[in-house]
């Protein structure tokens, strides 16, 4: 057995230590720069040794003194910047000789920010927690506190962006490093969006039915440190520089991406944790305070996600902890929002109910730290009452599936039924997606801009992928295709999977950018999944989880078809950008600073009924401010035949007669590309497009959203 067993036994500290902050952190002047204040919360545990190894040096033993409301803490010297560390429970009796940190696994610290991964002498994966410092030169760095209203968020994976990405250098595809090139800074700012939202970043592991499939948890939903930086994230000459260098990489990226004006969103797990169901490995919280950490009924655990176990929000302990790792991120990492992974399970109480005045939610909303954030709830978990979307309270946003549901029926469901020669559904629900589901979000006192819309995300298929199969395809996540959503709305256009007929490829690439074209026109904080806007598939999987392969990454060789997509996402960003440029700063939501309004085919408003008769296929939206220099009207034509529409006259100049606007000017059409001067596609139309007066009609194909702006005359 090495000679790594314990060395010191010490009461040492007693007077001084103190119950917080929580982990180790570092003491006044008068201390020497190793000596610290190490703090755990385990109220369950008689005794707590901290372990630890300083570099290079040998595993030193003590038992911490103290205990305070829960907490057991302790001065220690001798624990320098870069030393391992874990907890272990024990008596003060029988602790000579008895813990070898190279066989055994330490409890990690939950508030510890580093996570070192190793094998043991006996050949079993440990983990130990490493203390760090926070030095970084952010330089002229700002975070760019986007409005929401002026927000496009892209979510991306930090791996899958660039793995497959020919122009970033081989050693740091996958990497921290990598999601800052140049040439993926460039990719974001030319597509025009705000905001990347990243797939987890937090220390995370692979759940154990993994073991031996040869796959991993590729997306990151299994947690092991909330103050931690996934390590394999960064580059390999970061990694073997040691932690600090690993740091020093993710806040290089951050920096880099805010010099671009482009925000940081971090998507966090803190509704469960990786140690999985009752009985599993104890890694950290299970085996400090088993009973206070998790949602406990009866003595058994009570799982509201699915995961295992479900992390006791009803416990202010554990409210304390995410809120210090939300505040970690934001101060140290500059950090500028947080989508929260299942965030029902983060408000429920101590009955387990969900309660949207639950003490975090309100703490996070309302904190001097994260109040200037962006914080994003995804509102659902899979307890009883587990669907809250709508419902969150003022100072958050929440990923919005109804929109997500409605528009898939619109343009795929609802038309496949159609040439089925089946029912169809009205455009009542869609009307309201589009105008920021305000029904949806009022009764929280929200206004749309609560509503961060979405029609695919990382869970799910692809934008292409939904245009082109019925059914999911996830064989090759070796579980019988028995994973995954078999609810999706989508439609294959006549041909499951791969097609060769122009004509179907002709369509499906059409559904796909008027899908793009409605997550971009409606009110609410849009969300593309990175990929999307070049047309990724994942081959009809709509679960790859576990697929750290091309299934997942995203595909840059840019045929004509991700060329195309790529351009039509491209305009329809900028001429997003161009009409909020031209509204007021109070618009859409403040009382009287916006309006919209709905019109059918022959250019008359919307009635009751007309919401509701399921033939009508046509849908006109006419939106804009009182107080705005143009008006944009779009265009739906979501039937299987083409119409002739009469665009109307616009309300907004019917009290003053005086008052003439320019003619409609199309900006944009959804029915395909030209080429332009370099034989690039194109979706910028020349400046020669005759205008159209109110009460002409234009003739609208099937399957296509026409973009117009209604300009002001000038003084």
């Amino acid at each position: 057995m090495p000679d790594t067993v314990v060395e010191d036994v010490s009461t040492l500290g007693t007077t001084l230590s103190r119950r917080f902050p929580l982990g180790v952190s570092a003491r006044p002047r008068e201390n020497a720069p190793d000596t610290v204040n190490v703090a755990v919360y385990a109220p369950a545990l008689d005794h707590v040794v901290l372990c630890f190894q300083p570099p290079e040096g040998t595993w030193k033993a003590i038992l911490l003194p103290d205990m305070s409301d829960g907490v057991h803490h302790g001065l220690v010297t001798g624990l320098p910047v870069g030393s391992r560390y874990g907890f272990y429970a024990g008596t003060r009796d029988g602790l000579e000789g008895n813990i070898d940190p190279e066989v055994v696994q330490l409890f990690l610290d939950p508030y510890g920010r580093y996570i070192d991964e190793r094998t043991g002498t006996d050949g079993a994966v440990k983990y130990t927690s490493v203390r760090m410092q926070s030095d970084f030169d952010w330089g002229e760095s700002k975070s760019p506190r986007t409005p929401r209203r002026n927000s496009v968020m892209y979510e991306a994976h930090v791996r899958g962006q660039t793995m497959l990405h020919p122009e970033v250098p081989e050693e740091i595809r996958g990497t921290y490093a990598g999601m800052a090139h140049p040439s993926i800074i460039k990719h974001l700012q030319e597509l025009g969006v705000t905001a990347v939202e990243l797939l987890p970043i937090h220390f995370h592991i692979d759940e154990p039915h993994l073991d031996g499939t040869g796959m991993s948890n590729y997306w990151g939903y299994n947690t092991l440190g909330y103050f931690a930086p996934h390590v394999k994230y960064a580059s390999a000459q970061a990694r073997e520089r040691g932690p600090e260098a690993v740091q020093a990489e993710l806040k290089g990226m951050v920096k880099l991406l805010h010099l671009a004006g482009i925000e940081v969103i971090l998507d966090v797990v803190y509704n469960h944790t990786a140690e999985g169901g009752q009985g599993g490995p104890a890694l950290s919280w299970r085996g400090l305070a088993e009973e206070q950490y998790y949602r406990m009924r009866d003595g058994s655990y009570f799982d509201t996600t699915g995961c295992g176990n479900t992390l006791n929000f009803g416990n202010p302990n554990v409210i304390k902890m995410a809120m210090d790792s939300l505040r970690y991120w934001v101060e140290e990492f500059h950090i500028d929002g947080f989508r929260f992974d299942l965030a029902v399970s983060l408000a429920r109480d101590g009955d387990h109910e969900f309660t949207n005045q639950h003490p975090f939610l309100l703490a996070a909303a309302t904190d001097g730290v994260l109040a200037s954030t962006k914080l994003i709830s995804e509102p659902w978990d899979v307890g009883y009452g587990g669907w809250q979307t709508g419902n969150f309270p003022t100072g958050w946003s929440d990923w919005n599936d109804s929109f997500r549901d409605n528009v898939r029926e619109v343009w795929l469901s609802d038309r496949a039924a159609k040439f089925d020669g089946h029912h169809q559904g009205s455009l009542a629900k869609f009307g309201d997606a589009l105008g920021g589901s305000a029904e949806l979000f009022a009764q929280s006192g929200r206004s749309p801009m609560a509503s961060v819309n979405l029609i695919t995300a990382h869970d799910g298929f692809t934008l292409a992928d939904l245009t082109a199969y019925n059914e999911k395809h996830n064989e090759d996540n070796q579980e019988g295709n028995r994973d995954g959503n078999a609810d999706n709305r989508s439609w294959n256009h006549g041909v499951e999977g791969i097609a060769n007929d122009p004509v179907i490829l002709a369509q499906r690439a059409r559904t796909a950018r008027n899908m793009m074209a409605t997550l971009l026109l409606a009110l609410g904080i849009p969300l593309i999944t990175a990929g999307d806007e070049l047309g990724r598939s994942q081959g009809g999987n709509n679960n790859a989880y576990c697929q750290d392969n091309e299934i997942a990454w995203l595909d840059w060789s840019m045929d004509d078809e991700a060329k195309t997509m790529l351009a039509a996402t491209k305009r329809l960003v900028q001429i997003r950008k161009d009409f909020l440029s031209e509204q007021p700063s109070s618009y859409p939501t403040r009382g009287g600073e916006s309006f919209i309004h709905w019109f059918g085919a022959d250019g008359l408003a919307m009635t009751p009924e007309r919401w509701t008769n399921p033939h009508e296929r046509v849908l006109t939206m006419l939106m804009g401010s009182p107080n705005g220099q143009v008006d944009g009207l779009v265009v739906f034509n979501a039937g299987i035949t083409d119409e002739d529409v009469t665009l109307p006259a616009n309300p907004r100049f019917a009290e003053d007669p005086s008052v003439v606007p320019h003619p409609y000017k199309l900006r944009m059409t959804t029915s395909g590309a030209y080429l332009d001067d370099d034989g690039e596609p194109s979706f910028s139309l020349p400046r020669a497009v005759p205008r159209v007066r109110a009460g002409e009609s234009v003739p609208v194909e099937a399957n296509t959203i026409q973009i117009y702006r209604n300009g002001l005359p000038k003084p």
